[in-house]
């Protein structure tokens, strides 16, 4: 059921509350005018009755005089009905007068008729000529008249015992009862016996004149309350009458009742008739309600949920920019559209941020596979690189009579060297190279690499440097952060063929909560920002995306490996750090790298003599289980100088190690050997054996061994694969003298 079905429903069910009323009321009023009818026509009927008992009294107190007068008591019957008919000009409430003599025959008539007629069989005269009553009233049909009258007989005074004459008087109830009928009333006079005298208005009644009604519920209702009293009473044409009956006093017969009677119908017109206009009028606003509420319901509440509902759709269809256009109706349906939009704005913000998600997943899984392809080939690839490398050198040594021979094997040099330089590279980018992290005044190293900067730029490239003064230490590997600078520079340039400025600016920042919500990767925190900024062509926002992926570049072919930006990011990634990348086309690029913030700078050591380069003949155990890289390194260690024992496995130098007898001042082993035992491993045992012993590692891949969270252990000195001649020669120096 339809929301607008609902409010319509519910409307009407509100009408059902003034419905309900108005029946009420209705109820109430119609009751009430019943009452009030009845309580009147009570009223009506004990005044039409006493007024009746009046006229009856009046009546006889004239015929009482007539009785006496001399002109009745004669003989002279045409006089005697002139002088009545002159009487019955003057009262015109009787429809006729007579005098009876004493054996019942009519001796005067007013209406001089001339009809002989017997009337000593009726009870009124028999009442009066025998002296039992002076008056007696009996309602009657005139026989001269034919009209309902009451006989009232008063006998004149006696003689010799008897009255000479009884003056009877027909008075006229038809006359009396019309000037007593109101409009809409029925005016019914009837015997006890249930002879009706007069109903009125004729027209309605003209069959019921002189009939008897002993089987309506009228007459039923007249008998059971002989006192006078109002009730309602249905007829038996069906219609619904409020009666209300009083008796008249008669001294014979079986009584005389007058009711007063109205059709409930006619009293309840009234509240009948404000019913109809007051359903009527609630039917009219009810109407124009439900049509307002339907309209209303249409256009605020349909409509606006379709609108809802078309957005829904849109969502549903995976359109995360659907919005429900304003203008937004007021009240909860706007503020559920409102709240709609922002729930849809913030879905789109976490799935942009899922995208995003998804993407440095996928680049994290890109950087991953290639450090696993890095770890996969580095050690062999170093290995050879190292031998190489060394028996290069031997050459360019060997042949320094010869020039032409000797710039092939510096040729040789500078090839390797530039093997073991993408080797790194690729460790950078995967954050798998070895990293020697302390406190570094920034500032100063920024400093020291000015001249490089600006050989390496050119004339045509401002260099601007702005450093902070208060800047604090930062936690990084100092030569990883002089490589990462250069490199930066080397973009710069690149993004500046026709000159222009690079600003290398220092400063110190913090990264709150928010930010680092926004960057999983950044724990909140001090850093120390170095950013390097051009002034040259910048990126294309689907360049800027993919500026960090390994090989990728823009550079021609030849021109550049594409692991330039890829090594700063893993550089700065693995020492704990931040970078960030901004570039508009035109404008030029900026790269802010965030470097963990040190705690103090180290406390400054004496300046010490350089170690000389050349061995005392100290004893150094060689690991290395590649025949080819260990007599190299034998060669190389023998002509430094030094006596060589070496092993190809952990197992065969931890025997020589357990023998006693010889003497060893440093143990020189490659980090990863296979057989079980590991370059750490042999050390630790060594080391239980020979306490004293100095240890030197050297890998072209350290799988961790040495290496926690590209981080060397402290205390671990390793020589990365492949190294000059004069890298081992001074670090071996730097070890067994440190």
């Amino acid at each position: 059921m339809s929301i607008r079905t609902r409010l319509l429903l519910l409307v009407l069910c509100a009408t059902l509350i003034p419905v309900f009323l108005i029946g009420f009321r209705f109820v109430i009023d119609r009751n009430e005018a019943i009452r009030l009818a009845t309580a009147g026509l009570a009223v009506e009927a004990n005044a039409a009755a006493t007024a009746l008992n009046e006229r009856i009294r009046g009546a006889a107190q004239l015929q009482y005089g007539l009785a006496r007068a001399r002109d009745l008591d004669t003989t002279d019957r045409a006089a005697c009905s002139a002088f009545l008919a002159a009487v019955l000009l003057e009262y015109p409430q009787y429809t006729g007068l007579v005098t009876l003599q004493p054996n019942g025959r009519v001796h005067c008539d007013s209406l001089r008729s001339g009809r002989s007629l017997d009337l000593s069989d009726r009870r009124y005269f028999q009442r009066v000529v025998d002296g039992t009553s002076q008056l007696a009233v009996e309602p009657a049909v005139g026989r001269l008249t034919g009209a309902a009258v009451l006989q009232i007989a008063v006998p004149a005074p006696l003689r010799d015992g008897r009255p000479p004459f009884v003056l009877l008087a027909s008075l006229d109830l038809k006359r009396f009862l019309q000037n007593r009928l109101a409009p809409g009333t029925d005016l019914l006079l009837m015997t006890g016996d249930g002879t009706v005298l007069s109903w009125l208005p004729l027209e309605a009644n003209s069959d019921r004149q002189g009939a008897r009604i002993t089987g309506e519920p009228v007459f039923a209702f007249a008998l059971t309350h002989p006192n006078g009293g109002a009730g309602r009473v249905t007829d038996l044409d069906g219609t619904d009458r409020i009666w209300a009956t009083a008796s008249v006093n008669v001294t014979e017969g079986p009584g005389l009742h007058l009711l007063i009677g109205r059709p409930t119908h006619d009293l309840t017109n009234p509240a009948d008739r404000r019913l109809t206009q007051e359903m009527a009028a609630l039917a009219a606003m009810a109407v124009m309600l439900v049509l307002g509420v339907w309209l209303l319901a249409e256009i605020a509440i349909r409509r606006q949920v379709l609108r809802i509902g078309a957005m829904a759709a849109q969502l549903e269809a995976g359109d995360l920019k659907a919005r429900i256009p304003e203008p937004h109706p007021r009240g909860e349906l706007g503020g559920l559209m409102g709240q709609l939009n922002r729930t849809a704005e913030a879905i789109q913000r976490q799935h942009a941020s899922i995208e995003e998600l998804n993407r440095r997943l996928s680049q994290a899984q890109k950087m991953e596979a290639v450090g696993q392809l890095t770890g996969g080939i580095a050690h062999d690839f170093n290995n050879l690189l190292t031998v190489i490398l060394g028996n290069a050198e031997f050459l360019v040594d060997d042949l320094a009579d010869r020039p032409e021979s000797r710039e092939l094997a510096l040729s040789m040099v500078m090839a390797a060297e530039r093997g073991a330089e993408l080797t790194r590279s690729l460790l950078a980018f995967a954050r798998r190279q070895p990293l020697a992290p302390k406190a570094v005044d920034t500032n100063r190293l920024v400093l020291g690499m000015q001249g490089l900067l600006r050989r390496t730029l050119g004339e045509h490239i401002e260099c601007r440097i702005v450093l902070n003064p208060g800047l604090w230490p930062a936690m990084v590997d100092s030569a990883q952060l002089e490589s990462a600078t250069l490199n930066l520079a080397l973009n710069a340039r690149d993004a500046m063929p026709s000159g222009g400025v690079l600003t290398i600016e220092t400063s110190c920042t913090h990264l709150d909560a928010a930010y680092a919500d926004q960057h999983p990767e950044v724990q909140a925190g001090d850093y120390v920002m170095v950013a390097v900024s051009d002034s040259g062509t910048g990126m294309a926002p689907e360049i800027l995306a993919q500026a960090f992926e390994p090989f990728f570049t823009t550079k021609e072919v030849g021109k550049g490996t594409g692991l330039g930006l890829s090594m700063v990011y893993g550089f700065v990634r693995q020492t704990g750090g931040h970078i960030t990348l901004y570039s508009e086309c035109g404008e030029g690029t900026t790269v802010k790298l965030y470097l963990p913030r040190a705690d103090a700078l180290p406390a400054g050591a004496e300046p010490t003599r350089p170690a000389p380069a050349i061995g005392a003949g100290e004893v150094v155990l060689a690991v290395e289980d590649n025949d080819l890289v260990r007599s190299h390194v034998t060669g190389e260690l023998k002509a430094l100088g030094y006596t060589v024992l070496s092993a190809a496995s952990g197992a065969e130098a931890l025997h020589i190690v357990h023998d006693r007898e010889r003497r060893i001042d440093l143990l020189f082993t490659d980090v990863v050997m296979p057989g079980g035992l590991s370059g750490p491993d042999l050390a630790r045992l060594a080391l239980e054996v020979r306490p004293g012993l100095k240890l030197l590692y050297t890998s072209g891949y350290t799988e961790n061994a040495v290496v926690h969270n590209g981080r060397l252990n402290p205390g671990a000195q390793l020589l990365t694969k492949p190294y000059r001649r004069q890298e081992l020669a001074r670090t071996l120096r730097e070890v067994l003298e440190g």
